[in-house]
This record gives C-alpha cells, structure tokens and sequence, in this order.
C-alpha cells in the first residue's frame, strides 16, 4: 500500500510525523506500505527552519510543488494541477491530507478525482461560520474522504450531524498528542534564555498568528495593553512571524518586559511551553498542547475547534473581551488556575490506531 501524505504548511508536520515513525514501524514489522510525502510549498519556505525535520525525527519531503501566493483561487488551481503531476509520477493508493488548509481541499478533490482514497486527519471540527475560508476547506474535505479521523467525540458528532457514513468515521484520537509526548523529553532551553534573565514558571509565553486579529490595530492595542498591565513586572516571551511582529510595531507596542523574539525551532519552543507560568494564544493548536502539559492557557478566540481544551483542559476563551481577559490574567497571575484532565485517546497512540486502520482496509479490499 502506498500513502501519500499532503502537507500545507509547518503546523501539518507535527501532525503528520508520528504518522511517518508509526509507517516505518509497520514496514520493520514486514507490513507492505510506504508512504511519499509532499509539501505544497517552496522548498526555501522560511517557515520551515533547517532544524524542523531533525526536531521532528522525520524525513524531509519527498517533493515540494513550490506553490505560494495569496490569492486562495489561483493557489488551488496551482496546487491541483502540480499535485496532479505528482501523482501521475508518483501512483498512489490512498492520500492522507491534514487540517483545513486550501491544499487539504485542493489535494483531496485531485485524489478523489483519479478515484484514490481519501484519508483526512483531523476531521470533523468546525466553526459554523461558512464565511472562514477554513471551514470551507475541511467541510469539503470531510465530504469527499473515505476515512474520517476524529481527534474527539465533538468531531464524530459534528459529521453523524452531517450524515457522513459512519463506517468512514474513525475515533482515534489527538495526533498532536503523539508528537509532544514523543518529543518531551527532547525539549532544550533556547541559548537566550538566561542571557535574558528568564526563570522557569516566572515568565508568560504569547504568541500571535491570525492574521484577522492582527489587521484590527485598534483591537489589537487594547488587547495588548490589557495583558502587559496586568502582568506588572513578569517578563512576556513572544516568538513572532515577521507579519506579527510588524503588526504589533505598527501599533507602538514598546514594554520593557515584552521580549519579542523571532520563530523558534520546535525543541526551544517546547521548552517555552513546557516551563512557561502561563500562555496567551491564538493558536488552537497551542491550546491543545497546553492542555497536555497541564500549562494555564488564555486563547484569544471565541471558538476552539477542540472543545476538549476549555471543558477538561487549562484552556479558557475570551475572544475579544477584554474584561474575560482582564479577569483571567490576574487569575493566572494568583496561580489559581484549573488543572487539566486529559481527554480520552490522548494516550500517544493515534498515529499507530491509524496506520492499523489503514492496513485493515487494504486486507479486506483484497479478501472482497
């Protein structure tokens, strides 16, 4: 059987590596499957650091379509024809896309289209606002995929909803999950960490990346001022993208104890969160990892397409409130924060229920 695995952007590989280790384990164990993976980008993406791969303990992409721009029509229509390409050079079984980005959608439509599987990762989470260009990549997605693999039960409700086959739907639980427990005990402290003075559990980590959020100057401001007067004199470490840290000079964000720094590799960036006293987000993922390393985390979202975060987890949503954001920081600052219980299936072992699954589905096409 042979797989091949989409990714979009940085944030897919964290998800998609424990897939690769859990392939290799099955090939040791004389299982007949193989996987290609694909990076619908640029192979100079400065997104993706030279450190990425090896933090990971995965390969580098087979291929890269070299696929960038903007404009969301013409960087489908790009995706789908290279991608297109690629499997034409490259023959497939079953095509494993991730998430809810364009190539996610775009890549699925072209494997459906040859007549390949369709295995999606991360199925079944929404937002219910059909004007975010996310939601419509991953309802799509879902729509047209043969294996639906659901982080939670809030996802398999969401597609039963939907009157997705329920043979399609597959529980296996958080891939995320997989990665951090297999990289915790790898996490290394940045070289500039004491050099600045930071202490572990005596500093907030925050970071930024929607880009709707960051284009609201005003919002923006209010939000930021909330947090660094509440904070008093702890130091706020905040890794940003270019885009995120001209944003926040735009609007004259100058504190003496916001250290703005740029990206870090995933083991630095581990170790910020694992010893961090707090976090402040936009990110979901982010959300879901601090909720494993029972770490308080402020998210500055009105939705999480994982409820888990915020029902069991040390997540809290304040969207734009900024009294919510008010009251939740100096809760944080007290220490009086709730501890995570973690969700079912957040065990490690995702990459390994999906790979069997997988396998399984091969074995009984061939007994049919």
């Amino acid at each position: 059987m042979k797989i091949t695995i989409v990714s979009g952007a940085r944030p897919n590989f964290m998800k998609i590596a424990p897939i690769c280790r859990a392939i290799e384990t099955a090939k040791v164990q004389g299982k007949n499957v193989s996987y290609r993976l694909v990076y619908t980008g640029a192979e100079n993406d400065p997104s993706i650091d030279a450190s990425l791969f090896f933090d990971l303990a995965m390969q580098r992409p087979d291929t890269y379509l070299g696929v960038t721009g903007t404009n969301q029509s013409e960087i489908t229509g790009a995706i789908m024809v290279a991608f297109e390409k690629e499997l034409d050079e490259n023959p497939a079984h079953i095509v494993l896309v991730v998430d809810d980005l364009t190539a996610t959608m775009s890549c699925s439509i072209v494997a459906k289209k040859r007549g390949l599987k369709v295995a999606h990762l991360i199925a079944g989470t929404r937002s219910f606002d059909m004007n975010m260009p996310r939601e419509v990549n991953r309802t799509i997605a879902d729509a047209i995929s043969d294996f639906l693999f659901t982080a939670g039960m809030v996802a398999n409700r969401n597609l039963n909803q939907e009157g997705m086959i329920p043979e399609y739907i597959h529980y296996v639980g958080n891939i995320l999950i997989d990665n951090i427990r297999f990289n915790r005990a790898r996490f290394e402290e940045p070289v500039w960490f004491k050099t600045l003075g930071i202490k572990k559990g005596h500093y907030l980590l925050l970071t930024l990346n929607r880009r709707d959020l960051l284009s609201q100057e005003l919002k923006l401001k209010e939000m930021l001022d909330v947090v660094m007067k509440e904070v008093g004199n702890l130091q706020v470490v905040a890794p940003l993208h270019d885009y995120a840290e001209t944003a926040l000079k735009e609007i004259g964000a100058c504190y003496p104890n916001l250290h703005i720094l740029p990206p870090q590799s995933y083991l630095h960036f581990g170790y910020l969160m694992n010893n961090a006293k707090g976090i402040i987000t936009d990110s979901g993922n982010l959300a879901e990892e601090a909720t494993f390393l029972d770490v308080p985390c402020i998210t500055l979202n009105s939705y999480a397409e994982h409820p888990e975060t915020w029902r069991m987890g040390t997540n809290e949503l304040v969207g734009d409130d900024l009294d919510a954001l008010q009251r939740l920081l100096k809760q944080l600052i007290k220490g009086e924060w709730k501890h995570a219980t973690l969700p079912d299936r957040w065990d490690g072992r995702t990459a390994d229920r999906i790979v069997q699954i997988l396998l399984e589905s091969e074995k009984h096409s061939r007994n049919i």
